[in-house]
């Protein structure tokens, strides 16, 4: 199964820095992904509230990586504020690198998880 570090930063701002030395420590760009809060989301019914929707999604996503659910609604609170979350994955020494690496940048929540790959709402595949 594999581990997945996981870094809630206040501002997107530093997310590329981060991301190009995760990249840098051997964790392929497949590895690495992103995610901020969208601007806009999908509807996917009549009855569909698309905010809700994206939540509940991303909350079920992050406790299927092996996110508590405490941990789900601290990321989804810190996204809500204009966070950004960097997820990487691989195996247990990269991913404990990636994560002080992430402590380095400033994380302000950084968990580590043993779960199935993340599939995750609007996440997308970093590249710098």
């Amino acid at each position: 199964m594999p581990k997945t570090a996981v870094g809630l930063f206040e501002s997107p701002d530093r997310v590329s820095d981060v991301v190009r030395d995760i990249e840098a420590l051997g964790f392929p760009q497949n590895e690495v992904r992103t995610l901020e809060e969208p601007k806009a989301f999908d509807v996917t019914g009549v009855m569909s509230f698309p905010r809700l929707d994206y939540e509940i999604d991303l909350i079920r996503a992050l406790e299927r990586i092996g996110a508590t659910e405490a941990e789900a609604k601290t990321y989804l609170s810190g996204l809500r504020r204009g966070g950004a979350l960097v997820f990487a994955t691989g195996p247990d020494e990269k991913v404990d690198a990636a994560a002080a690496m992430m402590n380095r940048y400033g994380a302000i929540e950084i968990e580590e998880t043993s779960g199935e790959e993340p599939r995750l709402p609007h996440a997308f595949r970093a590249s710098v």
